[in-house]
């Protein structure tokens, strides 16, 4: 930072608030850094939470079996319960834990949706525009 003393013309070359030479107070050149841009909301949200389900399923499904297995209902109940575990993950999301389900508001179409985006989507039976408010499937004007 490069600043001159506007009394005694002394160039200061550090972050004083004073002129070494005189004493005079050095105004500073004040940089305002562009506001910062509100966080971006997530194009899919809530599309992960059959996945964060499956992950906290696992551990549980894993002791739960692990201990049938050693009562002697292992291959009744313990492995499959372990199998259950190694899929836990993947079957959330695919059975669709997380997404938005309801009917249309235009023409009562049952439907889902992992998508909320801001303009909305299109109901695949009547063509009519939808938009996400409040995690309801409401009508777009």
């Amino acid at each position: 930072m490069n600043a001159q003393c506007s009394k005694c013309g002394t160039q200061i070359t550090s972050p004083w608030n004073f002129c070494p030479n005189c004493g005079t107070t050095i105004a500073h050149e004040v940089h305002t850094h562009p506001a910062a841009h509100a966080a971006e909301r997530a194009p899919v949200q809530g599309a992960f939470g059959g996945l964060l389900i499956g992950v906290v399923a696992v551990p549980i499904l894993i002791i739960v079996g692990t201990m049938l297995c050693l009562t002697g209902l292992g291959a009744i109940a313990g492995i499959p319960m372990i199998i259950v575990a190694a899929l836990a993950p993947l079957l959330g999301p695919m059975i669709g834990i997380g997404t938005l389900q309801g009917k249309c508001p235009w023409c009562g179409t049952k439907m889902s949706s992992v998508i909320d985006h801001p303009q909305g989507f299109y109901c695949h039976a009547c063509s009519n525009r939808i938009v996400i408010e409040d995690r309801k499937f409401t009508k777009a004007v």
